[in-house]
């Protein structure tokens, strides 16, 4: 079973992954494309390496804009895992004419 996250060191993992938030027992966060297609090669990468890590993220596409939500179901929280495939994503696989969106924005 993965280790379980405390309030505490969610918090101070989440200081390190910008674009990140957490809601409830899960991180999210949304990137924003520049088009459709665009938008869906987002979805495809995010689901390669969520494969690769053994891992099942809920992913919303809209428009132009990439919703994501990552727990870890069978410790009924956030583990470790979850922000490691955070780390992934933001680290690499968001293209250079993608941005991640804030509480705020909208797409």
């Amino acid at each position: 079973m993965p280790h379980t996250l405390t309030d505490e060191e969610a918090a101070r993992r989440l200081r390190h992954l910008p674009g990140w938030s957490r809601a409830g027992e899960a991180i999210v966060a949304s990137i924003a494309a520049p088009d459709l297609p665009a938008a869906i090669r987002i979805v495809a990468a995010a689901a390669d390496l969520a494969e690769r890590m053994s891992r099942r993220p809920d992913i919303d596409l809209r428009r132009r804009a990439t919703h994501r939500l990552l727990t870890t179901p069978d410790a009924g929280d956030l583990t470790q895992l979850d922000i490691e495939l955070a780390q992934s994503r933001t680290g690499g696989l968001r293209p250079a004419h993608a941005r991640l969106l804030d509480e705020s924005s909208a797409c």
